[in-house]
C-alpha cells in the first residue's frame, strides 16, 4: 500500500517512514526541510521514500498538485507546528500551519477515488481542560487555552466538519499526546535537554516538575495510527479515537528526570525554574478505552522500558547508525 506522509521529516514522521518501510508500504512525504540534526537527516531517510517533497502545507495549489501526482492509497497528515511555547512566539503562523494547512490537505484529498483512508492527526490538547483527573473521551468538549492547543482544536473540529459535510474519502482523527523516543531533537522537550545537562555535567532547570504526563513511547502511538487507518478502510468510515497510555505510564516530569538520571548513573542536579513562564496544563489525561475496544490497541512498552530505549540512542554512540537503531528498536517492537 502506497501512504503519503505530511510532516514525515519530524520526529513522529521520521519513525513512521521507517515503521512503514519495515512493514513493507511505500512511502511518499510532504514536508518542509529537516533540521540538519534531525533524526530524518541522520538517518537519511530520504532514501527509503517513493516521493520526497519539501513543500509547505499552507501552499494550497503545489499540496494539490502535488497530492495529484502521488496519488496515494491512504493520508496520515501530521505536518503541524507542534510546540506549545513556540505557539506563544510565532501565533500567526501556528494557527496557519495547523488550520489552513489541514483545511488544504482535505481540500486537496476530497477528488482522488484511489485515497482509502485518511487520518488526520490532532493531539490530546484539544479537549478543555478542567484540571481534574477525569480522562477525556472523544466525545467530550474541544478547547485550547494556549495557541497551538487552541489551532489543534480548531483543526479537530474543521475535520469534523469535513466528516460531516463533504464527499470525500473516509476520514479518522487521532488523538495521542507526549511522546518520547530515541532522536527527538525538538526543542523543550525534557529527556534531549537531560541527556545533554549529563553529557555537559551541568544541572537541568524543571520548568513544571509537578506536570503530569502520559509519556507514551512513540513506537506505541505510531501502531495506533495504523491500526486506524485499518479500521477505516475496514468499515469506510469516519471516526476519532485517543491513544495514550494507562496509569502505569503517567508520572511527574520530576519523576521522570530522576528516573533518568537513576538508569544513566549520573550526578546531574535538577533544579527548579522559578521564572514565570506562558501557562502549561499540569494535569491531562486522555481515555483510551475506545481504541482497546474498537482496534485492540494496547501499549506494548511500559515506563521503565520506553525511557529506556529513549535513553539507549544517546548511550549508542557510534556502534550502530541511526537507521539502525531505528529498525533495530521497531523489529524488537513487533516482536513484543
Amino acid at each position: 500500500m502506497h501512504f503519503l506522509v505530511t510532516g514525515h521529516t519530524g520526529f513522529k514522521g521520521a519513525w513512521l517512514t521507517v515503521m512503514l518501510n519495515r512493514l513493507g508500504h511505500q512511502v511518499s512525504g510532504i514536508s518542509l526541510d529537516p533540521e540538519p540534526d534531525s533524526l530524518f537527516s541522520l538517518g537519511n531517510l530520504d532514501k527509503l521514500l517513493e516521493n520526497d517533497f519539501r513543500q509547505d502545507i499552507r501552499n494550497s495549489s503545489e499540496i494539490h498538485k502535488t497530492i495529484s501526482k502521488i496519488r496515494p492509497d491512504v493520508v496520515i497528515h501530521m505536518a503541524a507546528q507542534s510546540q506549545v511555547l513556540a505557539s506563544y512566539e510565532y501565533t500567526y503562523e501556528t494557527f496557519d500551519i495547523n488550520v489552513t494547512g489541514t483545511l488544504n490537505l482535505l481540500e486537496a484529498t476530497k477528488d482522488l477515488p484511489e485515497i482509502k483512508a485518511i487520518l488526520i492527526v490532532t493531539t490530546d490538547k484539544v479537549y478543555k481542560n478542567s484540571g481534574v483527573l477525569n480522562r477525556y473521551k472523544e466525545t467530550d468538549a474541544l478547547g485550547g487555552k494556549d495557541p497551538y492547543s487552541a489551532s489543534k482544536a480548531m483543526a479537530d473540529i474543521l475535520t469534523q466538519s469535513w466528516q460531516a459535510s463533504c464527499s470525500s474519502p473516509p476520514i479518522g482523527i487521532a488523538r495521542a499526546g507526549n511522546v518520547i523516543g530515541g532522536g527527538d531533537n525538538s526543542k523543550d522537550r525534557l529527556i534531549p535537554n537531560l541527556m545533554e545537562s549529563i553529557n555537559k555535567g551541568s544541572s537541568l532547570s524543571l520548568r513544571n516538575p509537578d506536570a503530569i504526563r502520559p509519556w507514551q513511547n512513540v513506537l506505541d502511538c505510531l501502531n495506533g495510527y495504523l491500526m486506524a487507518v485499518d479500521k477505516i478502510i475496514e468499515t469506510k468510515k469516519n471516526d476519532v479515537w485517543n491513544f495514550g497510555p494507562n496509569e502505569n505510564v503517567c508520572r511527574t516530569v520530576l519523576e521522570l528526570a530522576k528516573y533518568v538520571i537513576e538508569i544513566t548513573k549520573s550526578q546531574t542536579k535538577l533544579e527548579k525554574n522559578l521564572i514565570n513562564h506562558h501557562q502549561e496544563d499540569k494535569l491531562l489525561l486522555i481515555d483510551s478505552t475506545k481504541a482497546r475496544t474498537e482496534l485492540n490497541w494496547s501499549e506494548k512498552l511500559n515506563f521503565e522500558s520506553s525511557v529506556k530505549s529513549t535513553v539507549g540512542w544517546y548511550l549508542k554512540g557510534t556502534n550502530l547508525t541511526s537507521l539502525d537503531f531505528m529498525t533495530n528498536e521497531i523489529n524488537n517492537f513487533y516482536s513484543l
